[in-house]
């Protein structure tokens, strides 16, 4: 229950508006790198230094104008340019709905392939981020298009939570998609999605083991040695049950650490971060920043009650 009602927070405006104190700010940057460009960058210089790889997020979505969407497609213009121009090891993942999914499908498809065309003049790889069940359709219809024009540098995230995935991953992989998998963080109806803990963990499961099978069999799909490029297998959780069972995936497929790569939020188990870095996975830290923090900081919130706490501990210190 105080999951859902934080789900549906992060959708309310005047929910919003009450929640923009300088608390709940200041708890979000456990969260978010900041509100600037380059907030993420020095964040990303630190997670480095520790042997962390990184991909960036500009956070917004669901914009209400495609004027909006023109400026989210110049943010992340300028994103890649630094990065690249920085000498970062480092991709970035965006939300089609904050490029106009929901306004114009053209014009946001437009937009995606002029930053990932730019992105591939700078050899980058891009992330296509997963929203609500009802994006998904047509985020993979523009991302399987903008690879038919041979923008082979997209990949794509695929939520256990879904009844359809394991469907969608088996597609995927055979067109050479890379693809992160995640739990998935949004609120979905019963016709759609597993409602329970175990049974999207158990999916979960499932899911990891059909990409590691893929992975095994297709040593090309590895990912590179500087982070740049990530392998065709990335497994996205904080879990450390679900860590272990993909570790002993592996070690049953005798697929070497170099073959899948985890992720993990920025601010949420630095601890697992270093520690899966130091047996030699490719660990690589999503990292975002900017002014549109609170739909994301809400679903961190909704995740793990112990995010909650931390933020009601930084509101008693007011």
């Amino acid at each position: 229950m105080l999951r859902s009602a934080l789900l549906r927070l992060s959708r309310s405006q005047s929910a919003r508006r009450l929640a923009e104190s300088a608390a709940a700010r200041r708890a979000a940057r456990r969260f978010v790198a900041g509100p600037r460009l380059a907030d993420a960058l020095g964040a990303v210089h630190q997670l480095r230094q520790k042997g962390l790889f990184t991909t960036l997020d500009h956070l917004g979505e669901n914009v209400t104008r495609l004027e909006d969407a023109e400026v989210a497609t110049q943010a992340y213009l300028s994103l890649v340019e630094a990065l690249a121009h920085g000498g970062l090891p480092s991709n970035a993942s965006l939300k089609l709905t904050q490029l106009g999914l929901r306004l114009d499908r053209q014009a946001c498809a437009s937009h995606l392939r002029r930053i990932a065309q730019r992105a591939a003049e700078l050899h980058m790889f891009l992330r296509v981020d997963m929203e609500d069940s009802s994006a998904v359709d047509p985020t993979l219809e523009i991302c399987r298009a903008l690879r038919a024009e041979g923008l082979a540098n997209l990949g794509v995230v695929i939520q256990a939570y879904l009844y359809r995935s394991q469907a969608d991953i088996d597609l995927l992989l055979r067109e050479g998609f890379r693809i992160r998998l995640v739990k998935g963080a949004y609120q979905e109806a019963e016709p759609v999605a597993f409602q329970s803990k175990s049974q999207v963990d158990a999916n979960f499961d499932t899911l990891a083991w059909q990409i590691l099978q893929h992975a095994q069999r297709v040593p090309d799909s590895w990912g590179s040695k500087d982070g740049r490029v990530p392998p065709i297998a990335a497994i996205a959780t904080h879990d450390e049950l679900r860590i272990t069972q993909v570790e002993r995936h592996a070690h049953q497929l005798r697929l070497p650490p170099a073959g899948l790569e985890f992720q993990m939020l920025y601010g949420i188990r630095p601890d697992l971060q270093l520690a899966l870095a130091s047996k030699g996975y490719p660990t690589r830290v999503y990292v975002p920043y900017g002014t549109e923090w609170f739909p994301y900081f809400m679903r961190r919130l909704a995740e793990r009650p112990a995010n909650l706490g931390f933020l009601l501990r930084n509101v008693a210190r007011l």
